[in-house]
C-alpha cells in the first residue's frame, strides 16, 4: 500500500502549470497531478496507444477541450473520461488542480 497526500502537491506558478507524478512505477497505472493556474491551457493531445485515462478535477473551474474545438464545462468533482487517442486538454478559468489516471501506463 502507498499513502499519497495530495494537499503535498497543492503548489502553483504564475501562468504556468505545474506537474507532479504520484505514481509512475506501476505497470497497470500512472497518476498524474497537475496544477494550472489562473488562464493556463493543458493543450489538447492524444496518444498512439490503446487504453484510457480520466481526468478529475479536484478543485477550480475550466473546461475539458477536444478535437474540433470542443469544450465541456469542468468544475470540482468533475472526471472526465476518455481514450487515450482521443484528443484531451483542458483550460483553467480559475486555478485548477486536476488528477490524471492513465491506463496502462504510458
Amino acid at each position: 500500500m502507498k499513502l499519497i497526500k495530495l494537499a503535498e502537491t497543492n503548489e502553483f506558478k504564475p501562468g504556468v502549470m505545474k506537474r507532479f507524478f504520484l505514481v509512475e512505477t506501476s505497470e497497470f497505472f500512472k497518476i498524474i497531478n497537475f496544477n494550472l493556474d489562473a488562464g493556463v491551457t493543458f493543450p489538447v493531445h492524444s496518444h498512439d496507444l490503446d487504453g484510457e485515462l480520466s481526468i478529475q478535477v479536484l478543485e477550480g473551474k475550466g473546461w475539458f477541450l477536444g478535437e474540433n474545438d470542443t469544450r465541456i464545462p469542468a468544475g470540482q468533482g468533475d472526471i472526465l473520461i476518455s481514450e487515450i487517442r482521443e484528443p484531451h486538454g483542458v483550460l483553467a478559468d480559475t486555478r485548477m488542480r486536476i488528477l490524471v489516471t492513465i491506463a496502462p501506463p504510458i
